[in-house]
């Protein structure tokens, strides 16, 4: 049997218009959760790339300077290729000038004070910072016209080490110089291993002459 609406039109109008309004609706709030499921889905990715990113940017320098420091234990430990050796240098205290046979010096005869350690912009006078080699300081020469940036790690160095001391050195025969008392060793880059291996070995290392010495409370205000 055929089913008869027995609505009045009126009434049949409105519920029509209401059936349609909730088909309608329902059709937009499914377009507005698929929009959040791929907002959200955006987010995630998002997050997911920048965290990423933050983890890489933690982690490779993190592995590139625990890579550096591993090389240079291990320099040290064996012994560095490159490095001079001075025996049997003269440790009097005297006023006058020295005629040092290195341009940055080694060791020998020295003023009764000592340049205090760390990283200064200006030259120190050598008779005052071989006084420090005694104390056994490194001490890091380079050239003044050395870029920029390596002077920025050199400094990054003779921060973070109590007994290092650095300075730019005129007539260099390398770009730097790192001397310990009676050992030196010439370099072309700061990103050397061997740098930082020189550090280990000779920073109060067995070469010095009256360790545990102070690197402070002498001369030279550091930058």
């Amino acid at each position: 049997m055929d089913r008869v609406d027995l609505r009045g039109p009126a009434v049949a109008a409105v519920s029509d218009r209401e059936e349609a309004r909730r088909a309608h609706l329902d059709r937009v709030r499914s377009r507005q959760r698929r929009a959040q499921r791929r907002r959200s889905i955006a987010v995630i990715a998002g997050a997911a790339v920048l965290s990423c990113a933050v983890v890489a940017a933690v982690v490779v320098p993190l592995a590139r300077e625990h890579r550096q420091q591993s090389q240079a234990a291990a320099a040290a430990a064996r012994g560095i290729d490159g490095v001079q050796t001075f025996p049997g240098l003269s440790r009097e205290h005297v006023t006058s000038a020295v005629s040092y046979p290195q341009v940055l010096p080694v060791g020998g005869d020295h003023a009764p004070v000592w340049t205090n350690c760390g990283a200064y912009e200006q030259s120190v006078p050598a008779t005052q910072g071989v006084h420090s080699l005694e104390h056994g300081a490194v001490w890091i020469g380079y050239r003044p016209d050395l870029d920029r940036a390596q002077v920025q790690e050199l400094t990054a160095l003779a921060q973070a080490n109590s007994y290092v001391l650095l300075s730019p050195v005129a007539d260099l025969p390398s770009p730097i110089s790192l001397s310990a008392w009676g050992v030196q060793l010439n370099l072309d880059d700061a990103a050397d291993p061997r740098l930082i291996a020189f550090i280990r070995r000779y920073q109060q290392g067995p070469q010095t002459p009256e360790p545990g010495a102070p690197c402070t409370g002498g001369a030279g205000a550091v930058a």
